[in-house]
């Protein structure tokens, strides 16, 4: 995620449209990514991330600069998710959305690196299928984004020492996971 101006931020509080476009579009991707890790399924990645706008919008004349406005925008993004997920979990059980993978028929080269991003993707989702989404949301801030510990703990609003566990929860249970698929293979 870019970094963005404290002027902008605050010209964006006031209500400037245009200040918020370009916040808009300097987070809209980061976002979007952070929802689709941890809810999996496009449109509800795409909903999200209007909420998560929409939310911004709504109370940015609230933020105070006391932690990064990247650490505050991965609290909703990481919150609005994690309760979606809650949600559609009661509803039915969360399915992958495969429909939209190949919109092209692409040339041979490009339809095996296509297969193979693909199936590196499915993988992971499996993976991360077998985490409660607690854990799910520790584990793609810390391995996929990079946040250190601490970071965690400020975007989720957590102890440290929760963090670590629900992150040693979530390697454990990967672990056993392939330990399960390695057995299954012999």
């Amino acid at each position: 995620m870019q970094d963005i101006p404290e002027r902008v931020l605050l010209e964006a509080s006031r209500g400037n449209i245009e200040a918020f476009e370009e916040i808009y579009k300097a987070t809209a991707g980061f976002v979007y990514s952070i929802a689709m890790r941890i809810i999996r399924n496009n449109v509800d990645a795409e909903e999200i991330t209007q909420d998560v706008f929409m939310k911004i919008y709504q109370n940015l004349h609230n933020f105070e600069f006391r932690s990064s406005f990247r650490t505050w925008v991965y609290r909703i993004t990481v919150n609005s998710a994690i309760s979606r997920y809650r949600a559609s979990r009661k509803e039915r059980y969360v399915q992958l959305d495969y429909d939209k993978v190949i919109e092209k028929v692409p040339d041979p080269k490009e339809a095996v690196a296509c297969m193979e991003q693909h199936d590196s993707e499915r993988q992971l989702n499996s993976l991360l299928d077998i985490l409660n989404a607690e854990q799910r949301a520790c584990l793609v801030l810390r391995e996929i984004e990079g946040l250190s510990y601490q970071e965690i703990a400020e975007t989720l609003q957590i102890p440290i020492n929760t963090v670590r566990s629900r992150l040693k929860r979530a390697r454990e249970a990967l672990m056993e996971q392939g330990k399960g698929r390695f057995k299954n293979e012999l």
